[in-house]
């Protein structure tokens, strides 16, 4: 099990440290996808050099290779990709609602076809904690109804409903000592909001996550719910935001009280090239870079940045070299992780406010894109 504790707020803002069985983590926090057992690019070792904490995996794609009998059989997912800290695994939902063929949603469960193979398959509450728990998950997530946005208020509230159902059952079922949190839907309603954060308290979780945002919605209707769900939820229990990951989105969240997040943006965008640095997106592939001497961000301490230049990045990145995705990952999650420790720090000091706005008074004074 889990627990957290707050050491510091500054205005909504909180500074806490998360318990786990396979150790501490210091919250806000961000979490690498590790999708497949593996954050792309990476090894687990280059992860504790960036200063990553906890990882999260994926209860569908897992589910769908190796097999979860075949990870639980090697040890779990913990020795299995050889990472020793915290890991937290989706339930699923999104990718069965985003990538495979779903065939219909009833009060069982997800009726659905493999992305990989066409495959018929059902994902319900029971299944989805069953194979968290083959995986040893150290936090697991219920299984939620996910609904793209915009979407009238009668769907939002039957998925919220249904949400809230399948959660009752996710907690029923689950046998291992692994954490379980619920998930807040509604849409970008606050009546709806409310409605979920109280039948989800209600049941009782160890944590809560504010789900169904980040779907297409406009950035200032994300940030105004979350706003109006992180004061609905336990002040001792952590509060997740799945899938926000542009810096903006983070900031402003971790000041309404939000203290962790996940985010597939700054490996994807690594990979295809683009940089995070203190002073905005730097797209590496652009041809004035041909010559440029300089570190991507000089002052990054990653390995990437004290070592090799602009010029040479986007000469990997050109010849579609290996080293060039495992290099920009390295770096960009060097700075995300750098700077949830800054706003750890600030809100320690109690001056969040502050650093948030010069953080991003400086992101945004030398976009190059």
């Amino acid at each position: 099990m889990i627990s957290f504790s707050l050491q510091a707020t500054d205005g909504r803002a909180r500074a806490g440290t998360l318990e786990t069985p396979r150790g501490s983590v210091q919250t806000p926090i961000f979490m690498p996808v590790g999708t497949l057992g593996t954050v792309k690019a990476l090894t687990p070792g280059e992860l504790d050099q960036v200063g990553a904490q906890i990882i999260l995996g994926n209860t569908y794609h897992l589910h769908l290779r190796p097999g979860e009998e075949v990870v639980q059989k090697l040890g779990g997912l913990h020795r299995f990709m050889n990472w020793p800290r915290p890991i937290l695994t989706d339930s699923g939902g999104f990718q069965v609602f985003s990538l495979a063929e779903l065939n219909r949603v009833d009060e069982k469960g997800a009726h659905f076809q493999s992305h990989l193979d066409g495959t018929r398959l059902f994902l319900g509450p029971e299944e989805a904690i069953a194979i968290q728990e083959a995986l040893g998950s150290d936090i697991m997530m219920c299984l939620d109804h996910l609904v793209s946005l915009p979407a009238n208020e009668v769907d939002l509230a039957d998925a919220l409903e249904r949400t809230t159902r399948w959660a009752a059952r996710c907690k029923q079922a689950r046998r291992s000592e692994g954490a379980l949190f619920g998930i807040v839907q509604g849409g970008t309603s606050p009546r709806l909001r409310q409605r979920s954060a109280e039948q989800l308290l209600e049941i009782g979780f160890d944590g809560y996550a504010i789900g169904g945002l980040s779907v297409g919605e406009p950035p200032q209707a994300m940030y105004e719910t979350v706003a109006a769900c992180a004061p609905l939820l336990p002040a001792d229990a952590p509060r997740y935001l799945m899938g926000a990951g542009e810096p903006v989105d983070m900031l402003r969240a971790i000041g309404e009280g939000v203290d962790m997040f996940d985010c597939v943006l700054p490996t994807r965008n690594a990979r295809n090239g683009t940089l995070y640095t203190r002073r905005g997106k730097l797209s590496i592939k652009q041809a004035r870079y041909r010559e440029d001497p300089a570190p991507p961000d000089a002052d990054c301490p990653c390995e990437t940045c004290r070592h090799y230049s602009r010029a040479y990045l986007r000469h990997l990145y050109q010849a579609g070299e290996i080293l060039s995705m495992r290099l920009n990952t390295l770096h960009n999650l060097q700075f995300y992780l750098d700077m949830v420790r800054g706003a750890r720090q600030a809100i320690l000091a109690g001056n969040y406010d502050a650093f948030a706005r010069d953080f991003l008074e400086r992101f945004n004074s030398g976009l190059d894109d």
